[in-house]
């Protein structure tokens, strides 16, 4: 079987919930999902850090506000693209990485 989500709900203050086609349910907070993004730019981060526990981490622009949604839109039948009040709208989370990223996962923390 094909992993899926059959419903997401995108809360834009939140995260987003989404109820699998195996009847599994995840909910990723924003800032779980942010920095996770499977971008180019979040990838190097994250294994710069793995690296080097004292890395520097960029400023968010946008100042102290906090983070939010700006927009999300559904890539084929395979992905979201999330659009953060921060600016970073590059990273596409295919089903198989969302579920790859799994927040409640032990692996993924």
């Amino acid at each position: 079987m094909e992993l899926r989500p059959e419903h997401l709900d995108l809360e834009r203050d939140r995260g987003l919930t989404v109820h699998w086609n195996d009847q599994s349910t995840t909910f990723y907070p924003l800032g779980w999902l942010r920095r996770m993004s499977p971008s180019a730019e979040q990838r190097a981060l994250r294994e710069e850090m793995a690296r080097n526990p004292l890395t520097v981490l960029p400023t968010k622009p946008g100042g102290e506000a906090p983070l939010t949604v700006v927009d999300a839109e559904l890539i084929g039948n395979y992905a979201i693209r999330i659009r953060f009040s921060d600016g970073h709208d590059t990273g596409i989370y295919s089903w198989t990485y969302l579920k790859s990223i799994d927040p409640d996962d032990p692996k993924t923390t």
